[in-house]
C-alpha cells in the first residue's frame, strides 16, 4: 500500500494564491480602493495601502468614513467567501485555476452592517482582519476589527450579518 505524495509546496501556494487573486480582482470596486489581502495559510489580512483619493476632510486629514466602511465591509465579505471555498479548494473538488469571471462562486449579501469609528483613520495604510462569529448555511455573522500602526490601537471596527449564497449555484 503505498501513499500519494504531498504536492510540493509551490504548488499550494501557487493554488491557494491564485483562487485568492480571481476572488479579489472580481469585484472592480475592490480594486478602485486598492484593497489588497495578505495571506497567511488560511489567515487573511486586508491591507488598504494609503492614497490621497481616500482622504475624506483634507483639513485633518483624516480617512473618509465611507472609505473606512467599505473597508471593513470588503474584508468581511472576502473573509466568508475565502472560507467557503478553502475547504472545496483544498480537498481538490474546486479548480482555483478556473475561478475566472463567470466562474467565480456568488459572494455573500449584506444584510446589515455596523460600524464603529473609534478615532479617525491617519494618512497612512491601514490593516484589517475579520472573524466569522457563526456561519451556517444560509446566514453569517462577521467581526471586523482595522488599525493602521498599532494593532492593540483599532480606528474602526465592525459588525456585520450576511446571507450566504446558495451550495447549488
Amino acid at each position: 500500500m503505498s501513499r500519494q505524495r504531498p504536492e510540493p509546496v509551490q504548488v499550494v501556494k501557487q493554488r491557494r494564491d491564485a483562487a485568492l487573486n480571481a476572488l479579489v480582482h472580481g469585484v472592480p470596486y475592490i480594486q478602485f480602493l486598492g484593497i489588497e489581502f495578505d495571506r497567511r495559510g488560511d489567515e487573511l489580512t486586508a491591507v488598504l495601502p494609503f492614497d490621497e483619493k481616500l482622504i475624506g476632510n483634507p483639513l485633518l486629514p483624516a480617512l473618509h468614513g465611507g472609505v473606512t466602511a467599505a473597508f471593513l465591509e470588503v474584508t468581511a465579505i472576502i473573509e466568508l467567501s475565502w472560507s467557503m471555498i478553502w475547504e472545496e479548494m483544498e480537498s481538490g473538488r474546486l479548480d482555483a485555476a478556473a475561478l475566472e469571471g463567470a466562474r467565480l462562486p456568488r459572494l455573500p449579501k449584506t444584510i446589515d452592517f455596523t460600524v464603529d469609528y473609534l478615532r479617525s483613520g491617519l494618512p497612512r495604510d491601514a490593516y484589517a482582519r475579520a472573524r466569522i462569529n457563526r456561519s451556517g448555511r444560509r446566514y453569517a455573522s462577521v467581526h471586523v476589527e482595522a488599525w493602521q500602526d498599532n494593532r492593540a490601537r483599532l480606528f474602526a471596527q465592525a459588525t456585520g450579518h450576511f446571507l450566504m449564497p446558495g451550495r447549488d449555484g
